[in-house]
């Protein structure tokens, strides 16, 4: 098996972008795994009452798409994921479609890491989440 590209490869700049429509099944699948049933997610009567009056997606759900487009710019296998900041800017809803970016701003050669800033907009082109990522290749 391949060690994917190595670190000396990586440039800032570098890019990488995952897409996902968000579905019913993602919900609960994420509800089941995670243990999160708050209402908000899970029941379309108490969603109706909220300010988004419709069910919402998981915040950890949305940001889990980031662990797969910071996969995919390591260039996997060989690399760890170091840190991760979170900021949620918009509600998810059924239906949504998401694309995650991360992009490589400083590269951190003494301990092989890379600090990417991290974005999530859905297909209206808004920013659902952002933040920070620190990413190491072996």
């Amino acid at each position: 098996m391949s060690a994917g590209k190595a670190y000396e490869a990586f440039a800032v700049g570098d890019r990488k972008t995952f897409s996902k429509t968000i579905t019913e099944a993602d919900i609960a699948l994420f509800a089941g795994v995670s243990g999160d049933f708050y209402p908000l997610h899970v029941d379309a009567e108490y969603a109706k009452t909220t300010r988004f009056k419709q069910r919402a997606a998981h915040g950890m759900l949305t940001a889990s798409l980031l662990s797969t487009v910071n996969g995919a710019l390591l260039d996997v296998p060989g690399g760890l994921y170091v840190s991760q900041t979170l900021n949620f800017k918009r509600p998810v809803f059924i239906g949504d479609t998401l694309t995650a970016t991360s992009e490589v701003v400083e590269l951190i050669p003494a301990k092989r890491r890379m600090r990417c800033l991290t974005t999530i907009v859905n297909q209206h082109g808004k920013t659902v989440l952002d933040g920070e990522a620190v990413i190491q290749k072996d």
